[in-house]
């Protein structure tokens, strides 16, 4: 970062945007594991796009609203059983897992 006047400079070498770019495959690939050791390609798909029209469509969705339906189900707000019990498996993975989902 260069200060140029009162304006700020910043450079991005290639090794920041490797960097950024390594951070977000690690998050993404620990979602995917997170959601396939839950089981959520059972019911959803293994990318979130469920053949079955019973199931919602996850890919594509907005990772904020994923997250709040995990935690919606963890904490009881949404009442399933099934769901109930596999968003709990996915506990402190949320962000990982809705942002994988995010990216289908």
């Amino acid at each position: 970062m260069f200060l140029i006047g009162k304006k700020v400079l910043t450079v991005a070498t290639a090794a920041t945007v490797a960097t950024v770019v390594s951070i977000s495959s690690l998050v993404q690939a620990g979602g995917k594991e997170a959601y396939d050791n839950a089981g959520c390609a059972g019911c959803h798909g293994a990318t979130g796009k469920s053949m079955i029209p019973l199931y919602p469509r996850l890919n594509g969705q907005n990772a904020a609203y994923i997250v709040k339906q995990l935690k919606d189900f963890q904490s009881g707000v949404r009442k399933d059983p099934v769901m109930s019990a596999l968003a709990a498996m996915v506990a402190g993975k949320e962000q990982e897992v809705a942002d994988y989902l995010a990216k289908q």
